[in-house]
């Protein structure tokens, strides 16, 4: 067998999650440490915690991109704040990608959702510099979880009415809401409705997009293209909105309004066990597997770009 057959071979025996990332697992670990040791809790009776991580996704954000912004805005008298980070022409149509940075009561939420914010972070320094035929806005948002959630407190209600109010175009949303935890095992993967383990089976091993039908072109056009770019195992699933689990993250506000979105997750607390708990740390996470699902992202945006 000559070298370039061993070449092969060995690709097409090489686990997905054991490729080499774009993205950086020394970069994505570095922002994890920043915010997991952010004094306090980061939820919402602790604004001061919220707003030093508010600030160390500015500074970072500031690092790659000249444009970064707050949206501050008032609930029960506390301020609290989007962080938002654009790349591409200023007054083009957008994409929105968010992630929520604030956590459900007293724990480190690694994976909920300091995952989905790390990955900000990442797509942030991998977009440096990229040619953009639209405007993307990477958009950190402040109370997702109870007791807020599916209020208009939210940050990301806030976000999708000021897009609207402002008569923004957007192309559309993709949340990342919980993106690291990933397992081999079998029975490791649970679903809202029984017989969808037959099609997807029961290892927790893969990521998921989730869109519901109707929804425009956007989510089946990402999903496409995604399941075409990723390295990482990609399932994906349509489904209305009452299943649970699929509005479970900030896309359902821009839902609200009619916009185009999709959320990208490792399927939370269907696979997740530390969903909500302290046991939810770094330690649990598979980073290589997690730069792999941004490296998804990256390259998902750039083919959404030549095809513009």
């Amino acid at each position: 067998m000559n070298k370039i057959a061993r070449a092969l071979l060995l690709l097409l025996l090489t686990p997905l999650h054991a490729l080499q990332a774009q993205s950086d697992t020394t970069i994505i670990r570095t922002h994890f440490r920043q915010i997991l040791q952010t004094p306090g809790f980061r939820h919402h009776a602790n604004p001061a915690a919220l707003n030093q991580v508010a600030d160390y996704l500015d500074a970072t954000f500031q690092r790659h991109a000249e444009r970064v912004e707050r949206q501050v805005y008032q609930v029960d008298g506390q301020s609290y704040q989007n962080v938002i980070c654009s790349f591409g022409p200023k007054e083009a149509p957008r994409l929105i990608i968010g992630a929520h940075y604030d956590v459900c009561g007293e724990q480190a939420g690694a994976d909920d959702n300091a995952s989905g914010t790390v990955g900000l972070l990442e797509l942030a320094r991998l977009l440096r510099g990229q040619s953009l035929p639209f405007r993307i806005d990477l958009v950190a948002y402040t109370l997702e979880e109870p007791p807020h959630f599916r209020t208009e407190d939210m940050g990301s209600h806030v976000h999708a009415r000021s897009l609207v109010d402002q008569k923004v175009p957007v192309l559309g949303m993709l949340s990342l809401e919980m993106l690291g935890y990933f397992k081999d095992e079998k029975k490791t993967q649970d679903y809202p409705v029984a017989p969808l383990k037959l099609f997807y089976g029961s290892r927790g091993n893969y990521i998921t997009l989730v869109r519901k039908p109707g929804n425009g072109k956007f989510p089946r056009r990402f999903t496409r293209l995604y399941k075409k770019n990723a390295l990482v195992r990609t399932k994906s699933i349509a489904a209305p909105a009452f299943i649970p689990g699929i509005d479970f993250s900030d896309h359902l506000n821009y839902w609200k309004y009619n916009m185009p979105a999709l959320m990208l997750t490792d399927t939370a607390f269907l696979r997740n066990k530390n969903y909500h708990e302290k046991t939810d740390t770094l330690e649990t996470l598979d980073l290589q597997r997690m730069a792999l699902a941004l490296d998804g992202v990256f390259k998902t945006v750039l083919a959404l770009a030549a095809e513009k």
